[in-house]
C-alpha cells in the first residue's frame, strides 16, 4: 500500500463488519489519509442498517479517522428494491449486487466524497484486485483481476464498474485470504474482527428471508406448474418464489424429479422438465460491460462463471447485433455463449461474468436461451 502510486489520501466504505474495518485499518497503518463513508441504506437490523452504521462509526472512532453517513435510501429503493421486485415479478431472477455495487455503492460513492470532501479514491473491502493501465501506453485500460483468496474472491460482483471509477479504486483485501482477515484484525484488536459474517443478501437479512421480501411486495398469484409441452403438474403462488434448476419444494409428483427449466412471467407458469432436460449448450447475453479489454469484434474462446459459486467453464462468445432497447438503455454490447459442455442452471437475470485466467474480461445480464420464446 505505501508503494500505490498517485496521492494517499482516499474514503472507505466501511459497512460496519471485519472486511472494510481491516481495509481502513491497513491504510492507516500504510500511512494513507484516511476518512471512512457508510451509506445508510435501510432502517432497521442489518449489516447495511443500524447494528453497521453503529460498527463503522466505532472503528473510525478506534482508528482516529473521520466517519460520515449518507442517506443513500431513495436511491437504495429505487435502484435495487423497486428493480428486484419488477425482475421477480417478471419471472426473472435478478442480481442485484453486482447493480448495487455500480448505481448505488462506488460511482455514488466516489461522487460523494469528491464533491463534499475533495477525495478523489475510494477504498473497499472486497476480495479482488486492480491492475492499473501502464501510463506510458496510450489508451491502455485498467484490469479487473480476482481476489487470491479463491474461496472469496469477489470480481463476480465487480465486472460492471466502468474504467473510470476501477481506476481510482483500492481493494487492501485482494492479496489475503479471509482468514488472514481475521488474524490480521485480531492482532490490531479491532472491534469487529469476530464479527460474524452475514450470509443473505442484505434485503433477505433484512425481512428475515428472500420470500418474506418478495411476499411484503407482491400479492400471491396463483398459477401453474406445467411441462415443456403445456401439461399441467401442479399449481403456484407465485413465480417469484421459484428459480431456475430448482427441485425441491415445487409439490409436484410426478414419476421422475423434475426441475424448474423456465419462469414464464407473461402466462404466470412454471415450466418444470426432467433434469435430461434441463441442461443447455448455449445462451444469450445482454448489457454487457467489457471492463478489461475492448469489445472483441469476433469469436473468442473465454472462461465463463455464470453464478457466484459456479465454477468458471469453458465457451465460445460470439458477439451479436444490439437491439433498439439495448441501444436505448445504453447497454449496446450482446453476445451468445455457447459453451463447450452443457450448463445445469442457466438463469435470466443472474450474471455471465467472462474470464481469462484472472483477469475480468467483462460480464453481462443473462437474457435466455436461443429457443425460449422470447428469443425465437
Amino acid at each position: 500500500m505505501r508503494a500505490w502510486p498517485g496521492e494517499h489520501r482516499l474514503a472507505v466504505g466501511l459497512s460496519g463488519g471485519v472486511d472494510s474495518s481491516l481495509t481502513a485499518a491497513l491504510l492507516v497503518a500504510a500511512g494513507w489519509q484516511v476518512e471512512g463513508l457508510t451509506l445508510w441504506l435501510m432502517s432497521g437490523k442489518g449489516a447495511c442498517c443500524a447494528e453497521g452504521l453503529v460498527d463503522a462509526a466505532g472503528i473510525c472512532e478506534q482508528l482516529g479517522v473521520p466517519h460520515h453517513v449518507v442517506d443513500s435510501r431513495e436511491r437504495f429503493q429505487q435502484q435495487i428494491v423497486d428493480f428486484l421486485v419488477e425482475g421477480y415479478g417478471g419471472g426473472v431472477t435478478p442480481l442485484p449486487c453486482s447493480r448495487c455495487n455500480r448505481e448505488v455503492k462506488f460511482t455514488p460513492m466516489l461522487e460523494w466524497a469528491e464533491a463534499e470532501l475533495g477525495i478523489g479514491r475510494l477504498a473497499t473491502g472486497h476480495y479482488a484486485r486492480v491492475r492499473l493501465a501502464d501510463p506510458v501506453v496510450p489508451a491502455g485500460r485498467h484490469q479487473l483481476l480476482r481476489g487470491l483468496d479463491g474461496h472469496k474472491d469477489q470480481s463476480y460482483f465487480l465486472y460492471d464498474l466502468p474504467q473510470e471509477v476501477l481506476s481510482r479504486l483500492v481493494f487492501p483485501l485482494g492479496e489475503l485470504t479471509k482468514a488472514d482477515t481475521r488474524l490480521e484484525a485480531e492482532a490490531l484488536g479491532l472491534r469487529t474482527a469476530r464479527k460474524p459474517e452475514s450470509q443473505d443478501l442484505c434485503l433477505a437479512d433484512h425481512h428475515g428471508s428472500m420470500k418474506a421480501f418478495l411476499d411484503a411486495y407482491l400479492p400471491p398469484r396463483q398459477g401453474q406448474i406445467v411441462l415443456v409441452d403445456g401439461t399441467v403438474v401442479g399449481d403456484h403462488d407465485g413465480i417469484e418464489h421459484f428459480t431456475i434448476g430448482q427441485r425441491k419444494g415445487l409439490g409436484v409428483a410426478w414419476s421422475e424429479p423434475l426441475h424448474v427449466v423456465r419462469l414464464d412471467g407473461a402466462m404466470n407458469r412454471v415450466v418444470v422438465a426432467p433434469r435430461s432436460e434441463a441442461a443447455r449448450s448455449s445462451c444469450v447475453v445482454g448489457a454487457i460491460n467489457w471492463i478489461s479489454i475492448p469489445p472483441p469484434e469476433a469469436p473468442i474462446e473465454l472462461e465463463v462463471q455464470v453464478r457466484y459459486r459456479s465454477a468458471p467453464v469453458a465457451a465460445q462468445l460470439i458477439p451479436l447485433e444490439h437491439t433498439a432497447s439495448d441501444w436505448a438503455a445504453g447497454r449496446p454490447h450482446r453476445a451468445r455463449l455457447v459453451f463447450l459442455e452443457e450448463q445445469f442452471s442457466i438463469t435470466p437475470g443472474q450474471a455471465a461474468v467472462f474470464y481469462a485466467g484472472e483477469v475480468v474480461l467483462g460480464g453481462g445480464l443473462i437474457q435466455g436461451h436461443p429457443s425460449d420464446p422470447v428469443h425465437q
